[in-house]
């Protein structure tokens, strides 16, 4: 058996996520996150692996790291000490996760021109693209001769039409300061529609799924042809569905009246709308599974959250039945409530019967806790799948791809 693995990064403010997988055979080994990066006394390591006993072996280890090179080289020595004494040199290769990538449409080996790109578009992702280039930094001096590549969010949106990601703004906006459309969660949308296209025994390229990535943040992209050609996040992840605590859509001319009304700052905006909105905003709880609870128990804010975000889910699966001219092979439901939660699924299909979405209620029931599954009743003129989301295993792949010569080499 081959000891060549691959680590997948994925890098926020304070914390480093990393994911094992061994290349040959592939597969995932050991998943971890250091967490609480520059806070000396609360800073832990928490990993665990599969273990010959079906049960999975557990760390969680107290270890200051004062930045990210220092998380990373921690996590190099727990994975020495836990997996293998020359991990360093077993990896072939380092994929990274990085939310903003403009124009790239590609996975792409991180060479000088694909760093500048990334911290070109951290204007357009402050939260996001200055700790994926920490992350970076970190990886490269810890894995100096190790090919490293960057999977963008974006990327799978790159072949929205112009009439998809334009504004109704002045155009020479766009021309000089970039500002359109781009999507999210791209990485899980391409997964989505892959996986997708096998339960449906179709090429991935004759294909038209509209995938439904519901979870804390969520975002919905219309699929023809295996080509991305709308998603309901915009230039950044505020726009479109409502959200764990982000607004979704909204009339512009709010933010200015709130503005002068309340006399808020721009930072304090920005904080509203991406973290005091949506359900948190609406029923005091960004928890929806707390929300279906409190709506049940007869809470009328918790009710009312609970309809506007299903509601605002169905009036996108419309608008993009729409888009795609009404040949939809599938409506896909993931990530951590379209996974797991069959009653917000019931609550959203309920309504689009007369499109010809008809589900199975039994199936609807029994798919929850990771079940892949297709929840159709046999009259549907759609078929209606659940499909669990592995982003980090859709960047693993993609990463060998670039490093193999299978995709492209760069930007």
């Amino acid at each position: 058996m081959s000891s060549k693995k691959l680590l997948v990064l994925n890098a926020g403010s304070s914390s480093l996520k990393f994911k094992l997988f061994g290349v040959e055979p592939f597969g995932a080994s050991m998943t971890g996150m250091f967490d609480r990066i520059g806070d000396a006394s609360n800073c832990v390591l928490k990993a665990s692996a599969p273990s010959a006993e079906g049960k999975p072996k557990k760390w969680e280890i107290k270890i200051p790291a004062k930045d990210h090179v220092g998380a990373m080289e921690n996590i190099l020595s727990f994975l020495k000490e836990n997996v293998s004494g020359t991990f360093a040199k077993e990896v072939v290769a380092v994929g990274h996760r990085v939310v903003h990538g403009l124009d790239i449409s590609q996975p792409a080996i991180l060479c000088e021109n694909t760093v500048n790109k990334i911290r070109e578009a951290a204007v357009l992702a402050p939260l996001h693209n200055p700790p994926g280039l920490q992350g970076i930094d970190a990886a490269q001096k810890v894995f100096p001769d190790v090919p490293q590549v960057a999977v963008f969010d974006t990327a799978f949106h790159a072949t929205m039409p112009a009439h998809s990601y334009m504004y109704g703004l002045p155009y020479d906006l766009y021309e000089k300061h970039k500002i359109r459309r781009y999507g999210f969660h791209g990485t899980s949308h391409k997964y989505l529609l892959e996986q997708a296209a096998g339960m449906l025994g179709k090429p991935v390229s004759e294909t038209n799924v509209i995938t439904c990535h519901l979870g804390s943040g969520s975002s919905i992209a219309a699929i023809r042809g295996g080509k991305c050609v709308d998603t309901t996040m915009g230039m950044t992840p505020l726009e479109g569905l409502m959200m764990g605590t982000r607004s979704g859509d909204m009339d512009p001319a709010v933010v200015l009246h709130m503005q002068k009304t309340l006399n808020l700052s721009i930072k304090d905006t920005d904080t509203m709308l991406n973290k005091k909105s949506g359900l948190l905003g609406v029923t005091g709880n960004n928890d929806l599974r707390s929300v279906i609870e409190n709506a049940q128990k007869g809470d009328q804010r918790s009710a009312l959250g609970l309809a506007m975000f299903v509601y605002r889910v169905q009036k996108y699966i419309g608008a993009y039945t729409a888009s795609l001219g009404g040949n939809v092979d599938a409506i896909v439901f993931s990530a951590g409530v379209g996974e797991n939660s069959s009653i917000i699924r019931g609550l959203i299909l309920e309504s689009l019967k007369g499109m010809g979405l008809v589900m199975d209620s039994a199936a609807n029931d029994a798919t929850v806790g990771g079940k892949q599954g297709d929840i159709s009743a046999s009259n549907s003129r759609v078929r209606l799948l659940v499909i669990p989301t592995d982003e980090e295993l859709s960047i693993a792949q993609q990463t060998l791809e670039v490093v193999q010569g299978k995709a492209a080499k760069s930007a």
